[in-house]
């Protein structure tokens, strides 16, 4: 009887030690971006002091009821307006569509807090409209009349709303362009209305896509602090800030930072779930799009304005209001603070802007070549840092940081009798860090889309005419991902320049950006004095909703 020949089943060959360096060095900036969550995580489950009971029991629940309530109020408007614009623009003729079209991202520009600060003194019983409608109406004192308080819950809900809708407007407009004309065409044959296919056919397809967008506009909702603080809504964000910087609780403010997570990880499976689903709802190709529906009479002066409304109150109303505060003190662009507040700005989003191209770079090679185990995870979990609010990222980073030059002061004087101080913790590392670990999802998911354009031809060619790693990817890569490189850090430095919770917490003493400029001077009542610096960041902010712009390309709809 013949033996079988048992033949040792064919090994794998050994991965190139460029890919198993990626793999590692992938792996340490990973776990070092995960560092600040698991630092809140474990700190607020074992604390020097159990201050849960205590929080629990005074301050807590209204946190959250007020987090619960902004959120669902900027939620349902982000919500209506976003998509009501999108819609609009899409599938409708009307005058100024394609004016509409990029003017809806403008609000992008404007950080929520400025916004607040320019309607607060706008529309305040002193502001010019109150004034104005004394004058005309002869009213004398407010109890003559009535106007809602701007500096209130609603309040916060209709700024944040007309200032995050853009997130929405952009995934739904995304979802309605590749929506299939069939599919509209079919609803209309039996007899639907223009509404009635967009409510029972178009709505329903477009849903995911929405929730993502809502879904950012949330998280960036979470993370405000500046406008809830000046309109007097005690939310978590502001909470995690009084309990730490006010009253020295750090523990307290670890708790409530691991009660802001939970939003968060909600937050981030609901979008999550909303992207899965999305790839199943919609075609990877755009299709064949449907007739732009011609309106007529008040229905193209009705799109006009809702299309408009939104731009006016969430960027134009609050720009002529910041220029007209600004035209009469344009000396102070010549004054040491606003100048040194500006060149701080630079450096610290120049800086972390070049570390987050570098680590996108790391993490997006490493993700290629490793797509399966626990590296791929890791670079996964790291890439979320965007949904995490500054105020918890800078609890996070704080506190490792403060123990390690704790660490290295106390070996340093009992080896060399030598101090080191705060080297970390107390300098502009904390904030580039910090910066980092937030905005690293920007730089790395537009490095990823660059490297789709590298195929492995490209790369097995540059193998063939016997260049290695490093040559390949400056002769061959890295011209093919400048367009990318250039974008990511175009985006991280404009949201640097942005930031404001996780700058308040980690600065320096006596270290000011325009962020944190903008933020005391209004919180001091001075807003005259804060245009200056908070045009400055809108300008900044202007840059990438041009290259969003330009991104917008119109579908190819008979009109």
């Amino acid at each position: 009887m013949a033996v079988a020949e048992v033949r040792p089943a064919p090994q794998r060959p050994p991965r190139p030690w460029s890919e198993r360096l990626l793999g590692a060095a992938a792996l340490v900036t990973g776990v070092a971006l995960a560092l600040p969550v698991l630092t809140i995580l474990v700190l607020a489950f074992t604390p020097t002091e159990n201050v849960w009971p205590h929080l629990i029991a005074t301050v807590l629940p209204g946190y959250v009821l007020r987090t619960l309530g902004l959120m669902l109020g900027v939620g349902i408007i982000t919500f209506v307006v976003g998509t009501a614009v999108a819609w609009l623009v899409t599938m409708c003729r009307f005058p100024l569509r394609p004016l509409f079209v990029w003017a809806s991202l403008l609000p992008l520009a404007m950080p929520g807090y400025i916004v607040a600060y320019a309607y607060v003194d706008f529309l305040s019983y002193a502001g010019p409209f109150q004034t104005w409608l004394r004058g005309v109406f002869g009213w004398k004192s407010p109890g003559d009349y009535w106007f809602p308080e701007i500096r209130s819950l609603g309040g916060a809900i209709f700024v944040l709303s007309m200032v995050l809708y853009p997130y929405v407007f952009l995934t739904a407009r995304a979802s309605f362009i590749r929506q299939p004309a069939t599919q509209l065409e079919v609803a209309r044959a039996l007899g639907r209305t223009p509404w009635g296919a967009f409510r029972s056919v178009a709505l329903p397809l477009a849903r995911p896509g929405i929730a993502v967008g809502v879904s950012l506009a949330l998280m960036e909702c979470l993370n405000d602090i500046g406008a809830a603080g000046f309109f007097g809504v005690r939310t978590l964000t502001l909470g995690v800030y009084t309990t730490w910087l006010s009253q020295g609780n750090l523990g307290g403010a670890a708790q409530i930072s691991a009660v802001m997570l939970l939003f968060i990880f909600v937050l981030v499976w609901f979008e999550r779930t909303a992207r899965r689903k999305q790839s199943f709802v919609l075609p990877a190709q755009r299709p064949r799009q449907p007739d732009r529906i011609r309106l007529n009479g008040w229905q193209r002066v009705l799109a006009v304005f809702v299309c408009a409304l939104p731009v006016l109150i969430g960027f134009v109303v609050p720009a002529l209001i910041l220029m007209n505060f600004a035209a009469s003190r344009l000396e102070e662009a010549y004054s040491v603070t606003y100048l040194k507040a500006v060149y701080h700005s630079l450096l610290l989003a120049g800086l972390a802007a070049g570390f987050a191209v570098l680590l996108g770079l790391v993490l997006g090679y490493a993700n290629r070549a490793v797509r399966k185990g626990l590296t791929s995870k890791i670079i996964r979990l790291a890439s979320m840092g965007y949904a995490i609010p500054g105020t918890v990222l800078g609890i996070g980073v704080l506190i490792p940081l403060a123990g390690f030059d704790n660490a290295l002061d106390s070996f340093l004087r009992d080896t060399f009798g030598v101090s080191t101080g705060l080297l970390l913790s107390g300098s502009i590392a904390a904030i580039i860090f910090a910066y980092v670990v937030r905005f690293l999802a920007v730089s790395f998911g537009a490095i990823e889309t660059g490297l789709q354009k590298v195929t492995p031809n490209v790369a097995a060619a540059a193998r063939t005419l016997g260049r290695g790693p490093i040559a390949a990817f400056s002769e061959v890569h890295l011209p093919l991902l400048r367009p990318a490189l250039v974008s990511a850090a175009l985006l991280v430095f404009v949201d640097c320049m942005k930031e404001l919770p996780a700058t308040l917490i980690l600065r320096p003493f006596d270290f000011e950006t325009l962020a944190t400029s903008v933020f005391m001077l209004a919180s001091l009542d001075q807003l005259e004095e804060s245009a200056l610096p908070a045009l400055t960041i809108v300008a900044a902010g202007l840059l990438p909703v041009i290259l969003l712009s330009r991104t917008l390309h119109e579908p190819h709809i008979t009109s």
